[in-house]
């Protein structure tokens, strides 16, 4: 693909036939395609908000399963099994008989208020986050599991010494569990942005997919596409690992 970026791909009856353009499809792409720019932008702003809210929706999830409740092994199944139903066909008949959103009535109101709140190109992709709030909170499945996982492994001598000194939950979690799961954010967090950036909800990938298919433009054209829109994807996962990275002692101590 990277090398059909460079190229015009024609497709014939003997197979694919390449014609060397250099930097041509992405030039196009820049000057001659009115919505890749806009798609792209819409993406990375959806990823700012989406990536955030699926990684603390399933923190605190993980941190309810964590307790001591009945019917752990249940809840836990009930919060996976969208994982299941969003990889299959399912998701499409679901989100085509609307089931996926929010109602309709409702997503007027937010649009309405987003539109007076935010300027259009930070209020679009808050209105669309709202609107797909119940399938956005699907895609949290794997990372709950994660959570978990992560915070069944912490010392529940040091949070029961902590309590004895007088320390609150609230001070029990920054002091205690969010170090201790550090690494587990920056994971969760890599992983849905990945995941979102490769979701057929994805408006960028479907552009991808129509280009590749598009006599007119095709496969060179496509893949142009798809590398500008890793090259975004790998900026991003950049500034997450920035953002959330285990840092070294001195840092912390100049800190």
């Amino acid at each position: 693909s990277f090398y059909y970026s460079f190229c015009t791909v024609n497709v014939t009856a003997g197979g694919r036939e390449t014609v060397w353009c250099g930097w041509g499809n992405y030039i196009d792409i820049w000057q001659k395609d009115i919505y890749f720019i806009r798609r792209i932008l819409n993406f990375i702003l959806s990823a700012l908000l989406q990536t955030p809210l699926i990684v603390i929706f399933a923190l605190l999830i993980a941190i309810m399963l964590n307790t001591h409740i009945k019917g752990k092994s249940f809840f836990r199944t009930i919060f996976f099994l969208p994982v299941i139903i969003v990889s299959g066909p399912l998701i499409n008949e679901l989100a085509g008989q609307g089931a996926t959103t929010i109602p309709l009535v409702e997503q007027q109101g937010i649009s309405t208020l987003m539109s007076n709140l935010f300027p259009q190109w930070l209020a679009e992709p808050v209105i669309t986050l709202f609107s797909q709030l119940i399938i956005i909170l699907w895609f949290s499945g794997i990372q709950i599991l994660l959570f978990v996982a992560a915070l069944q492994r912490i010392d529940l001598n040091m949070m029961e010494a902590a309590r004895i000194d007088g320390a609150t939950s609230w001070e029990i979690f920054w002091k205690i569990t969010s170090p201790a799961i550090r690494p587990m954010i920056l994971l969760n967090a890599v992983y849905t942005l990945v995941y979102l950036a490769n979701s057929d909800n994805n408006d960028v990938i479907y552009l991808i997919s129509n280009n590749m298919l598009d006599p007119q433009r095709g496969y060179g054209f496509a893949s142009a596409m798809a590398w500008l829109h890793t090259l975004v994807v790998l900026i991003l996962l950049a500034v997450i690992f920035v953002l959330l990275r285990e840092r070294s002692d001195k840092a912390k101590r100049r800190r």
